[in-house]
């Protein structure tokens, strides 16, 4: 890509609008010193004192990084957190993001905040070490008063942005932000709104999700469609083009080593390899730097193959940040991009 190229539609994502819709999670990690262990008293087990506690926002938390690095104008993140201590973390973590408008986000006493508490123990010279994580969830289902505030905020958003971006986190069906009365009423805002980029990805797969765009890895797709998942790349890639144009709706499929393949409805698709690894590498955030380029630059104006250019050299980006759940800005995506 152009130099002239990257920068049109680089300059554009300082005036998108994005809600971004789902999960948002507390990321806690609890950095144990074992020079301070102790024994305990009353049991006679071994203490782990926790010498340093840090905070970030996950799950849809991590988008939000990615596009408030690439200098999106506002993010409206919809979703909800517990009026809890984590719920408290999380709400003033999304609060020291820039580019946030916290208007749509609510806590609520129906439901817990969901939280990933990871303790580590570091100790000198050595990478740390992760012991069991504990993990807050909702097991029961999404109230429909809950679900009724949410959708009122998607109503009041459709008109208003430039994007919806969809994460769905958790593991049980209707217990996060996207259950199925939100489900439901996103199907509406498509329908009533066709220019609308709305982009989606789940940890659950996406049979599920209205006609929305979809992000999805190899996996998945092979769920989705009843696809072989070792197809050969070219009648994979047919493949996502028949379920893009089935659906009338972009799809983009993540291929690991292979780089990532999409295609809009009617087009034919396109693929874009990965690029080249640079020694040790770490995965952990790399897939929601890719969904996040993905819809910026779509909602800037770029081709299918122009936004997973962006999408590939943002994971470059990331994997190559070690031992954190990293971001890629656009001066560090700009080289990547122009040189192929």
């Amino acid at each position: 890509m152009k130099e002239e190229r990257f920068s049109e539609i680089a300059d554009r994502f300082s005036g998108l609008r994005v809600a971004l819709v789902g999960d948002f999670c507390l990321d806690r990690y609890l950095e144990i010193d074992p020079a301070l262990a102790e024994t305990s008293i009353e049991t006679g087990l071994e203490v782990l004192n926790v010498a340093n506690v840090r905070s970030q926002p996950g799950g849809c938390g991590t988008i939000l990084n990615n596009l408030s690095a690439l200098g999106v104008g506002t993010v409206f993140p919809v979703g909800f957190a517990g009026e809890d201590g984590e719920g408290y973390e999380l709400m003033r973590s999304l609060g020291q993001v820039g580019c946030v408008d916290l208007s749509h986000f609510f806590q609520t006493p129906e439901r817990r905040t969901f939280s990933y508490t990871k303790p580590l123990v570091i100790e000198s010279g050595q990478s740390p070490r992760e012991l069991n994580r504990l993990d807050f969830k909702n097991w029961a289902r999404t109230p429909p008063s809950v679900q009724e505030r949410t959708v009122e905020s998607l109503n009041a958003l459709a008109k208003r942005v430039d994007a919806m971006v969809l994460l769905e986190q958790v593991d049980e069906a209707d217990t996060g932000v996207l259950a199925g009365g939100v489900l439901d009423a996103l199907g509406q805002i498509r329908r009533d709104n066709p220019d609308l980029l709305i982009l989606a990805d789940s940890r659950r797969g996406l049979g599920h999700f209205p006609s929305v765009g979809l992000k999805m890895n190899r996996e998945e797709f092979a769920v989705l469609t009843g696809e072989t998942a070792g197809l050969p790349l070219d009648d994979l890639c047919a493949a996502i083009g028949r379920l893009a144009t089935d659906r009338g709706q972009p799809v983009f499929v993540s291929l690991s080593e292979e780089g990532i393949a999409g295609a809009k409805p009617g087009k034919a698709p396109e693929h874009v390899p990965c690029l080249p690894l640079r020694g040790e590498i770490d995965i952990v955030g790399a897939g929601d730097a890719v969904m996040a380029n993905l819809a910026m630059a779509l909602a800037a104006g770029a081709e299918v193959v122009e936004a997973m250019r962006f999408a590939m050299a943002a994971a470059s980006v990331v994997v190559h940040q070690l031992g954190t759940t990293g971001t890629a800005n656009l001066e560090e995506i700009r080289p990547l991009v122009c040189a192929h």
